[in-house]
């Protein structure tokens, strides 16, 4: 059997297709088709280029449960759809007809429960026999933080037991989103941003206390669904971020300190929206040993959780690099001698990355050492000048450039911020609190990022690149040679595949 997983329908929607031996064959993005960034449609596209790797779809999966989303929408003040209550309706108006066509008909699916979806798509990818699971995000029917035991039986069969959760309208995820709106940014699309504007401020931490009226279970005093425009007017957007930023992680901890009481095992698998707040991360190894976040944690992310609760046991996850293929080898060699001459270059080869952070296959590339590059990047890229980048580097040298925090021996997918051990030498991938978004490679990591790395340290002594994603602003990551080029025309750098 081949597994159609689908997630769609509030924001970023994304398929993936997992097939009968647990390979995952396609996990893609539908904005990165339309170019509508964080487009909540499927279009036809997405799913031809997804029948390039699967003979037959035979049963699909969707990732929440219609009528209860319903019903939600309906407290919340929101209207009821009555054409999206059976989850037979809700893929019918999810799949575009033509798509639908190429589908076949008579197809048997499934639903499952918002978080259930985000807690597969974690622990069927994750390396743990057993782990205790944490879905923290926004809203899904009406959880919004859920709290998990899973294990495998003697089958092999994936068992999840649900231990705690919050419900609408108390949300960590709703709060963050307000105070992105608050700050003027945009709200389910800029929370990254108002992360990256935390670390020009001091917090304000009787936030903290003004909006929790119960600490222990995150309770909120106000629904903040509606937003809070009006809150504290006095305040900068940069004393927002900083406060929000540090409530948040308040919030985080003692989530993680229920889960641990709570769990029986040693191993945190973390998902949910909440899960790419990379500065909070940072302290997760206080509370577990092992940590586990697949790079995609948020709704996109649970079209794959879909599928493999629909085949039910452990999926193969090698790497993120499911996406739309690029033909042709890793381009190494000329990307060091535009490396090399002129500091800045685009790649686009291989297939695409699946999640919202480009590593390595959609990425633009630049020298981290000089005092000019974070600048000019940001420049080249329309972006706000406290903007910071990330480093990519190869694994077994990080330790000599980052204090690593516990729980993050590695960090192959930017999932935790790290303090540098060398900040004067490569400002460019430095933020203005010390730290860095670190991506880690090894050398089986999927893609040839590592071979440009090995050859940029031999003829550099640097075992490090600046990587940020490859996208015109306001639009998704480059897809296809076809976007690439208008990238290239759009801002003057070559993209190389």
């Amino acid at each position: 059997m081949s597994y159609l997983g689908i997630s769609a329908g509030f924001h970023d929607a994304s398929i993936s297709v997992v097939d009968y031996d647990g390979s995952i064959k396609f996990a893609g993005h539908a904005e990165r088709y339309s170019k509508q960034k964080n487009d909540r449609s499927l279009n036809t596209d997405i799913f031809y280029d997804a029948y390039n790797y699967t003979n037959k779809i035979t049963h699909i999966a969707y990732y929440e449960k219609p009528l209860l989303k319903q019903l939600r929408n309906w407290r919340s003040g929101m209207k009821f759809d009555w054409r999206r209550v059976t989850t037979m309706q809700a893929i019918d108006r999810e799949i575009p007809p033509r798509a639908r066509r190429l589908i076949g008909t008579g197809i048997p699916f499934s639903s499952y429960h918002h978080h259930k979806s985000h807690a597969a798509a974690g622990f069927q990818t994750s390396p743990y026999d057993d782990a205790t699971v944490v879905v923290v995000d926004a809203i899904g029917e009406f959880d919004t933080i859920s709290i998990w035991s899973a294990h495998y039986d003697r089958k092999g069969c994936a068992q999840y037991t649900k231990l705690w959760s919050q419900k609408y309208p108390h949300s960590v995820g709703l709060f963050y989103s307000a105070m992105t709106q608050r700050a003027g940014l945009k709200p389910n699309e800029d929370e990254y941003i108002l992360m990256g504007m935390a670390a020009y401020a001091r917090p304000d931490y009787n936030m903290y206390a003004e909006f929790l009226r119960d600490r222990d279970d995150i309770e909120f005093y106000d629904n903040l669904h509606v937003g809070c425009e009006d809150y504290r007017p006095e305040m900068t957007e940069f004393q927002i971020a900083a406060s929000a930023q540090y409530t948040v992680e308040q919030c985080v901890y003692r989530i993680m300190e229920k889960a641990r009481k709570l769990g029986q095992s040693k191993n945190l698998v973390y998902m949910g929206g909440v899960a790419l707040n990379c500065s909070a991360n940072e302290q997760l190894g206080n509370y577990f040993e092992n940590i586990w976040i697949m790079p995609n944690p948020g709704d996109a992310g649970s079209s794959l959780g879909a599928a493999a609760l629909a085949y039910g046991k452990q999926v193969e996850w090698s790497h993120p690099y499911l996406g739309t293929n690029i033909e042709g080898s890793y381009p190494v060699n000329q990307l060091l001698d535009e490396l090399l001459g002129n500091k800045i270059v685009g790649v686009a080869s291989g297939r695409a990355e699946f999640g919202p952070r480009a590593l390595g296959n959609r990425s633009l590339l630049a020298d981290p050492r000089g005092p000019e590059i974070k600048d000019k990047v940001n420049e080249i890229k329309r972006r706000q000048k406290f903007r910071p980048f990330a480093p990519v580097i190869m694994e077994e040298y990080v330790d000599q450039y980052f204090m690593m925090p516990k729980g993050f021996p590695t960090s192959p997918y930017m999932q935790t911020t790290a303090t540098c051990k060398k900040p004067s030498e490569f400002p460019a991938v430095i933020h203005q609190d010390g730290t860095s978004r670190v991506q880690t490679v090894s050398k089986d990591c999927g893609s040839g990022i590592r071979q440009l790395l090995e050859k940029w340290f031999v003829l550099t002594g640097c075992p490090m690149l600046l990587n940020t994603s490859l996208n015109i602003k306001g639009e998704p990551m480059v897809n296809d040679r076809v976007d690439a080029d208008r990238f290239e025309k759009y801002y003057g750098v070559k993209v190389i595949s």
